[in-house]
């Protein structure tokens, strides 16, 4: 088998491309030859050792594919089955041992390619509008990078809860995206104060959906209603600095959470209820997953390089 390793942390070009041995599911594990990995920012993290891991350093945490073989005790799964999977690193590779606790099955209406793309994004999506900040009807949503990969997933989802939906944007293509993906309202952050655009189109929001992290943060606080809630979910701009708590009290109370997506999907019955939403919708069609380009999977580099140029709209996938 085929996968990308990184041996020190660095830039993209320390991803490189090994020829391993084809690992043995254990007892609880199947085999998966994958069809699509997704890439994410995740991936970036432990590409530069933002996030520590053991060396040589796998890459990858969604695929879909087709379980090859099983290991001991495992019933649910049978080699032919057609899976999806997020949460499980090593997936920039043409197999990949994975638990099967966090293995779904994909309907077959469903391409694998659109599977990978929708599982990490599309499961955070679904915690963060029905979780962290559950969407009520007519509340107001500020969504940062609304025609990313997360941010049409999440305007989607905000949209079919009832809620008006405002997104910032970097170009006049993406603002097209992020108005078809449902935006009500969106904001060319490049030419425009997204705090001063939001107040002047709705006096304050119920929540913000921050994946941009250090250029958005704070000034994020600005536009929420007394009592409304900031959610950090990434930092594609770089980390925040340090907050003195005390900060949330002088905004008007509000409540701040930096959640992730293995809290949510921790227990198996909760990974099946937001996977399962989210396969199904997009087998309907109600979601509409995008897929921006796909690369080769020794191109992993260009790949990455293109998600860190933050000029990607919807989803960047490899092919083994």
């Amino acid at each position: 088998m085929i996968q990308i390793q990184v041996n020190e942390p660095g830039g993209p070009e320390s991803m490189k491309l090994v020829e391993t041995h084809l690992p043995e599911p254990g007892p609880g594990q199947a085999l998966v030859r994958i069809e699509a990995s997704g890439v994410n920012y995740i991936d970036v993290y432990f590409r530069t050792g933002q996030y520590p891991a053991e060396r040589p350093i796998t890459i990858g945490m969604e695929a879909a594919g087709q379980v090859t073989s099983v290991g001991d005790g495992v019933t649910e799964f049978a080699p032919g089955d057609r899976v999806a999977y997020a949460m499980s690193r090593g997936s920039y590779a043409s197999y990949a041992v994975v638990p099967v606790s966090l293995l779904v099955k994909v309907p077959e209406e469903v391409t694998s390619q659109t599977a990978a793309a929708a599982m990490l994004q599309g499961m955070t999506a679904h915690y963060l509008t029905h979780s962290t900040f559950p969407i009520k009807v007519g509340d107001k949503v500020l969504v940062h990078a609304a025609a990313g990969g997360a941010g049409l997933m999440v305007v989607q989802m905000a949209k079919s809860l009832g809620a008006h939906v405002l997104g910032t944007v970097s170009t006049d293509a993406k603002a097209d995206l992020a108005r078809a993906a449902g935006c009500d309202d969106v904001i060319p952050y490049t030419r425009e104060d997204f705090v001063a655009a939001t107040k002047k189109l709705v006096g304050a929001v119920d929540v913000v959906y921050d994946s941009v992290g250090a250029t958005t943060f704070l000034k994020g606080f600005d536009i929420l209603r007394p009592r409304g809630t900031m959610v950090l979910f990434g930092q594609s701009s770089g980390p925040v600095a340090p907050l003195d708590p005390q900060v949330l009290n002088a905004k008007g109370s509000l409540f701040l959470t930096r959640p992730s997506l293995g809290h949510h999907v921790a227990k198996r019955e909760e990974l099946l209820w937001r996977a399962g939403d989210v396969l199904s919708w997009a087998a309907s069609g109600k979601l509409e997953v995008r897929i921006d380009k796909t690369y080769p999977l020794e191109d992993a580099a260009l790949a990455h390089r293109a998600l860190e140029s933050r000029a990607t709209s919807g989803k960047l996938l490899l092919i083994p």
